[in-house]
């Protein structure tokens, strides 16, 4: 300590600017901007360049986002028109089905009226057949009487004008009727 109190009292200057100093400086700011161009090639371009990359990567990252939420909006708009083509599908499929339905029943009153007019016509024959047998038994116990009637006449001895009026007369006892149902 004591040489730079000297220093000082002889100059009188708190340091010294001489030719040493100033080379010493200038070595100094070469040295500094040597450094700092080392360091920038070594440590500054490499961040840069990595934050370039990183820079890079987040703007694909981005627009590949973009494209995957425009193939999303894409495929939901089809998906919803394909669920409306499906639902109109459906809905043309229960048309059909209720028009066939609504056919079908109609087809099948058509065909029971069919088959009862045919069972009714049916009925009525039988009805028919069932009067003329009614009427052919009638008439066989007209025949039938008659002919007991004849036989007692003919056993009286009763001539063929009484035996007629009989007959008549039976025949207008049992009625036109008779022989019509």
């Amino acid at each position: 300590m004591g040489s730079t109190f000297v220093a000082l009292e002889t100059s009188g200057r708190l340091f010294g600017l001489d030719y040493q100093l100033l080379f010493d400086a200038a070595i100094t700011a070469i040295n500094v901007f040597i450094l700092f161009l080392l360091l920038s090639v070594i440590l500054f371009n490499p961040v840069r360049n990595m934050l370039k990359k990183r820079q890079d990567k987040i703007t694909s990252d981005r627009e590949t986002a973009n494209q995957s939420r425009e193939e999303a909006l894409a495929m939901k708009a089809e998906y919803e028109e394909k669920l409306k083509a499906a639902n109109k599908e459906a809905e043309l499929i229960l048309s059909d089905a209720r028009k066939t339905a609504v056919h079908n029943e109609q087809k099948i009153i058509d065909e029971a009226k069919e088959e009862a007019a045919r069972i009714i016509e049916r009925a009525n024959k039988e009805a028919e057949l069932e009067k003329q047998k009614a009427a052919d038994d009638v008439k066989q116990q007209i025949v039938a009487v008659s002919a007991m009637i004849a036989s007692k006449l003919i056993a009286k001895s009763i001539d063929e004008s009484e035996s007629n009026a009989i007959i008549e007369q039976t025949l207008n006892e049992m009625g036109e009727n008779t022989w019509r149902n």
